[in-house]
């Protein structure tokens, strides 16, 4: 049962923290009009690896990171250790879930300056917000499948 516990915990937490990440991206390209908004991202490898460490579960090997910068002004410790952005009346722009806990928000790295002092690059968002949907959609049929397997060894008492 432990080994079935792990299991169901990794999907859980993986599609817990792509949903957020998800959020994330969205904010980011719905706010690139917006001057002085700084582009955020998690590094999603590196977050899941340290979320599954912390509850007993071995963390995969093969893990990349995203490059980021380290947030600087306009942030905020939120509970469990947490770090989101704030704006400027020190409101933390975001919720926190479970899955959230262990995600620490970062400032992307600037591709290309602009006039008005904001960090998305539309293209870069939009790939990674297909990239993170198709993961997603993978992790997810992964689960199912999982779920499938066991309800038809359960069905049939093998």
């Amino acid at each position: 049962m432990d080994r079935l516990d792990a299991d169901f915990e990794f999907g859980k937490q993986a599609l817990g923290l792509r949903a957020y990440r998800q959020e994330v991206l969205t904010s980011n390209i719905a706010n690139a009009d917006t001057p002085d908004y700084k582009a955020r991202d998690i590094d999603f490898a590196s977050t899941l690896t340290s979320a599954l460490a912390r509850n007993g579960i071995t963390p995969m090997a093969g893990t990349t990171t995203l490059a980021m910068a380290a947030p600087s002004e306009g942030v905020a410790a939120g509970s469990g250790g947490v770090v989101l952005a704030t704006d400027a009346g020190g409101q933390i722009a975001g919720r926190e879930s479970s899955s959230e806990q262990s995600a620490t928000l970062m400032y992307r790295n600037i591709a290309q300056p602009s006039l008005d002092n904001n960090t998305v690059d539309l293209d870069t968002e939009r790939l990674n917000f297909a990239d993170n949907s198709l993961h997603y959609e993978t992790a997810l049929n992964g689960l199912t499948g999982q779920i499938k397997a066991m309800l038809a060894a359960l069905s049939t008492g093998t």
